[in-house]
């Protein structure tokens, strides 16, 4: 058995709002990353740690720590700081996935570090954290129809159309966030950074 170190332990986090209400909104794409990637293990998120639904697995030697703050959005850092913390996980270790209405829908971007860009979520976890310096995986949810509020358009639920795309959509979200913790942050952007299904 191979004896698991700091560096062999990651944090993936996916952002959404608890509760039935949204579950299936645009907002909540990292919730439904993250039940996709426990489902994988046959895990399922049955432990409440800091504020947060969590869900542990290990793949080829490494820790998975899954969760899903469950303050709503906009205060997520108050759970993944804490979690972050306890379980002395470096900033290279931690991912984030989350929803960006500036892709198009299922485009997948990937990058080591930056700003929240306005995503209340990201702003509260680099607050908390106390630095922008961890990869994120932003998922296109595309732009709001008309007129609409873009706070209006992401909680709402995901049209019939994107619907049938979503679980290969998933999928490939996790194959992603996998290639990153086996392989590296810049060989998951090489390979899932691009345009979505429609467009290939």
């Amino acid at each position: 058995m191979m004896e698991l170190t700091p560096t062999s332990v990651y944090l993936v986090v996916g952002l959404g709002n608890p509760g039935r209400d949204y579950k299936h909104n645009r907002h909540n794409i990292g919730f439904m990353i993250l039940d996709r990637l426990a489902a994988r293990f046959n895990e399922s998120f049955g432990r409440w740690e800091s504020r947060a639904l969590v869900a542990m697995a290990k793949d080829q030697g490494v820790r998975l720590i899954l969760a899903k703050p469950q303050t709503y959005m906009n205060d997520s850092g108050i759970a993944i700081g804490a979690l972050a913390r306890f379980y002395k996980v470096s900033l290279s270790n931690m991912i984030v996935a989350y929803d960006d209405v500036d892709l198009p829908f299922g485009t997948l971007r990937l990058r080591p570090s930056g700003g929240s860009a306005g995503q209340k979520g990201m702003q509260s976890i680099i607050e908390r954290v106390g630095a922008e310096d961890f990869p994120r995986l932003r998922f296109g949810i595309g732009r709001p129809p008309g007129r609409m509020e873009a706070a209006a358009y992401v909680l709402q639920n995901f049209n019939k159309e994107e619907q049938a795309y979503l679980p290969q959509l998933l999928d490939r979200a996790v194959d992603a966030i996998m290639i990153y913790i086996h392989n590296g942050i810049e060989r998951a952007m090489t390979l899932y950074n691009g345009p979505s299904i429609g467009d290939e």
